[in-house]
């Protein structure tokens, strides 16, 4: 399971009820932001989820309404808070103009208070542990080095408590070798394979973020049976022609997108001040039903049955 929490949903520049792009998102002991627009700290701060731990940025491309914010946010975690280093993933014009934020206007002479890592993204896996991996896909935007980001858990066998106390396996390392897919033998002699205790493969959870994006056909492929599916909506189907021209997105787009690619929930970002929510909700629910249209603070849980909104209480 993904956790997602929108801090930041607005288009180009802030609105009263919006921000700018910025994501949290939260597995196991991983928390990553994904864009820092301005004003995301203040974001994070009024989410309740705070800095701890957040030492790990995504960044789509390098447009400053989705870096512009780097520059607070840095200073203050490398002051106040507990990190020792913080990773920033991006391509390379993305960590370019970053660089020139964070070591010419941040820290101009050169002297940081962390390590900062910058990290250049090529397509491809960019972070992975035994349960889940992070893929870099290249997307279609304005310039080069724009990429959108695959969140996958990795196909899982569970394991059968029934079968393993009907073979008589003692809790303790020999389960966790078989877990891991090594045979055991047991005091008695017996040797146990993970067959004998592993249940079928069930799929992890396929979550993919894309960002500022002005093409989908070459994504079909990327999307293909994905969980949840966040992608921006900065226009409508009216103004189609402008958005081809500025290399975003309209609602109906990324609707068609979720339903040729087999998607379970798409949610949408990214929005024009120009337009009420209920038209960019209304125009891609009537191409893709189980729709969502985000709202800064949304939380989300992100499983194999799809997005599931949390309800603030």
């Amino acid at each position: 399971m993904f956790e997602l929490i929108f801090l930041g949903t607005s288009a180009s520049a802030p609105s009263v009820h919006r921000g700018l792009s910025a994501h949290m998102i939260l597995h196991r002991e991983y928390r990553f932001l994904l864009d820092c627009g301005e004003g995301t700290q203040r974001q994070i701060l009024r989410s309740g989820l705070g800095f701890k731990r957040l030492n790990k940025i995504l960044l789509t491309h390098s447009h400053l309404d989705h870096i512009l914010g780097l520059g607070g946010f840095i200073s203050t975690i490398s002051r106040w808070e507990n990190l020792d280093q913080v990773d920033i993933y991006g391509g390379r014009s993305t960590l370019r103009r970053v660089s020139d934020l964070l070591f010419k206007v941040v820290f101009p002479h050169g002297r940081t208070p962390l390590d900062i890592n910058l990290i250049e993204v090529e397509p491809g896996v960019i972070l992975e542990d035994d349960k889940f991996s992070v893929t870099a896909v290249p997307v279609s935007h304005r310039g080069p080095g724009c990429f959108g980001y695959v969140f996958a858990e990795k196909t899982r066998r569970p394991f059968l408590n029934d079968k393993a106390e009907e073979l008589g396996i003692p809790f303790g390392p020999e389960r966790s070798r078989l877990v891991r897919g090594e045979e055991v033998v047991l005091a008695d002699g017996r040797t146990i394979t993970p067959d004998d205790v592993l249940g079928d493969p069930v799929p992890g959870v396929k979550y993919v973020h894309i960002g500022d994006v002005g093409r989908a056909d070459n994504l079909l492929e990327v999307c293909q049976n994905a969980d949840t599916l966040v992608i921006e909506a900065t226009y409508l189907q009216e103004d189609a022609e402008m958005a081809a021209k500025f290399g975003h997105m309209t609602a109906v787009q990324s609707a068609q997108l979720a339903q040729e690619a087999n998607v379970k929930t798409l949610i949408l970002t990214h929005l024009s001040r120009r337009y009420h929510t209920r038209d960019v909700r209304r125009e891609a629910q009537a191409i893709f039903p189980h729709t969502y249209v985000a709202h800064d603070f949304d939380h989300f849980q992100i499983t194999r049955a799809g997005a599931a909104k949390v309800e603030n209480t």
